[in-house]
């Protein structure tokens, strides 16, 4: 067991963007799955970035890695319909998985590829194991739409099991203080109350708060265990009684 000394945070460390950033630089291409079968097992946490065609998905994933052709934007949305798997680690041990789900609503694509695409993402975000949280990215001058409230209720089980989630107001350059302000809050009551933030990859607006976030939601603060306080010597009673504290049991799940 890692005792709290060894711990590679300590409860009460300050945020590092530049840790965070320099993490992020070091993501490679791990591999391409049309299908769930076709991914791979993995332990490390997995963090998943959603969201409808043209979003700018691809370019914010390029801005927060700092590389300008990791995900591919592809010149026909809504034409890639894999999943990308891009690991994350320094000195060659991954640590963190990015997840790229193809954009879904474009209207070219045909009804047997969407219907196809949709069973699959849904399948995906119920059940990857080791999936840590989710970015939904959406166009703040559309808002969430009914594409992206359906990808919402179907997330909203396990994100009330704990599951991180996020959306990013991307390209929030093409809007004024605010219309973004307004924007940020609007669709703040759409998702429910949950976090929000705006990006653009052109004027860099939230991307090291972002790169934070991935960075914690991969590497979670760990609370050292606290020694169960001693039982009171007892006075010619048996060593055990009703009153001392009982270890809790192991969780069978």
């Amino acid at each position: 067991m890692t005792s709290s000394a060894s711990l590679p945070l300590a409860a009460d460390a300050k945020p590092n963007p530049k840790i965070a950033m320099g993490w992020l630089h070091t993501a490679k291409f791990l591999t391409t799955a049309p299908e769930l079968k076709h991914l791979p097992r993995i332990e490390v946490p997995e963090i998943a970035f959603v969201g409808r065609s043209n979003a700018g998905k691809s370019t914010c994933i390029n801005t927060l890695t700092q590389q300008h052709r990791l995900a591919f934007a592809s010149k026909t949305p809504g034409r890639t319909q894999s999943i990308n798997l891009f690991s994350l680690g320094k000195q060659g041990v991954t640590d963190a998985v990015l997840a790229d789900l193809p954009g879904y609503g474009y209207a070219a694509v045909p009804k047997e590829a969407k219907y196809r695409w949709q069973q699959v993402m849904g399948n995906y975000l119920q059940t990857r194991d080791n999936l840590q949280a989710i970015v939904l990215l959406c166009d703040p001058r559309l808002g969430l739409t009914e594409l992206d409230e359906v990808l919402l209720d179907v997330i909203r089980p396990r994100v009330e099991d704990g599951l991180k989630f996020l959306v990013l107001l991307t390209k929030s350059d093409k809007l004024n203080k605010t219309d973004a302000a307004k924007a940020l809050q609007i669709v703040k009551l759409q998702a429910g109350g949950g976090d929000v933030k705006l990006f653009s990859s052109l004027k860099r607006q939230g991307v090291e708060e972002v790169a934070q976030h991935l960075w914690d939601w991969a590497h979670p603060k760990e609370k050292p265990v606290k020694a169960p306080k001693p039982a009171p010597e007892s006075q010619g009673e048996p060593e055990s009684s009703a009153e001392e504290p009982i270890p809790p049991a192991a969780d069978p799940a």
